[in-house]
């Protein structure tokens, strides 16, 4: 037996031997093909650095960003029946949901919270599109429901970031029957006198548009983003012509009046605070990154 073959020369190589690269450092930017660092990414709000495509990001990193100082509160919200139809295709409908929990580390497919942005108390709500598509199910309508509900109690602007593929299929008709609930909800702002204000990201479409999506005192969308009802290929399918370029982004919908404005990510917070504050009649927005307000100290009882 080589002592030094079989013993010492592995203990060297395992010592110096490169360490295995994680697989997540590293994103392909979808349209140009740019391979982009993830801190390079997260800290330009998941926008390409070389082509600016806007790739999805999730509510909480969204929040984080948008919030003074990252710092904001979750709004509970009510739960709704697990499994109402027994549905099953490939997966148990439960089995998915497990599935969709594990990979985001969410909950559900929505995240409501009230915070303050350039030191305006509002009270958001965001769609996860990696949450099985960002589909509206009973859990969205209760959050939307509780969002709005939170908004009049505080008497707050809500200000809702859509992106969905439309309704959940495994909740039916029950899903479908979100689309009247929140729009009730979003008259409950309208009769509060209170701002609505919807941010449309990529994609927003199905059953979401048809309803709390488009009823915006204010619509905002992020460039590039898909905004419609059904797709473009399922249209060009059904009439048998091919569409305009650009038919149902962002752009397009602005051009043809369906949409206010069309803001670039790291713009877009700068933007919210100035139209939250003219709708409210608050002074000029403060500009920059404002540190998370300071909470008044309690007075302490003198001592005798």
């Amino acid at each position: 037996m080589n002592w030094i073959t079989n013993y010492v020369r592995p203990r060297i190589n395992s010592l110096f031997s490169r360490r295995e690269v994680p697989e997540n450092l590293w994103t392909k930017c979808p349209e140009c093909g740019t391979m982009l660092f993830h801190r390079e990414l997260d800290d330009n709000l998941q926008v390409c650095t070389a082509c600016d495509h806007h790739l999805a990001i999730t509510p909480r990193a969204r929040f984080n960003a948008l919030f003074d100082g990252g710092v904001f509160v979750e709004v509970k919200v009510p739960e709704p029946v697990a499994d109402p139809l027994g549905f099953r295709d490939q997966k148990k409908y439960p089995d998915r949901m497990k599935a969709a929990r594990a990979t985001t580390g969410e909950k559900e497919a929505m995240l409501v919270a009230e915070g303050e942005i350039g030191r305006t108390p509002i009270v958001a709500a965001a769609q996860d599109f990696s949450f099985m598509g960002g589909s509206m199910g009973m859990y969205v309508g209760n959050a939307i429901i509780a969002a709005a509900e939170r908004a009049v109690t505080t008497k707050r602007p809500l200000v809702l970031f859509s992106a969905a593929g439309g309704a959940r299929m495994q909740e039916g008709i029950l899903s479908l029957m979100q689309m009247p609930r929140t729009t009730v909800a979003v008259e409950m702002l309208r009769e509060a006198g209170l701002p609505y204000i919807v941010v449309l990201t990529h994609p927003t479409t199905g059953g979401v548009t048809a309803s709390y999506a488009m009823l915006g005192d204010v619509q905002v969308a992020e460039p590039n983003a898909l905004i419609c009802f059904a797709g473009p290929r399922v249209i060009e399918q059904t009439i048998r012509e091919k569409l305009p370029e650009g038919f149902q982004r962002a752009e397009y919908l602005l051009e043809h009046g369906m949409l206010d404005r069309v803001t670039h990510r790291k713009k877009l917070r700068d933007e919210l605070i100035s139209i939250l504050r003219m709708l409210t009649g608050l002074p000029a927005p403060v500009a920059g990154d404002l540190p998370p307000p300071v909470a008044e100290p309690e007075a302490q009882p003198q001592s005798a």
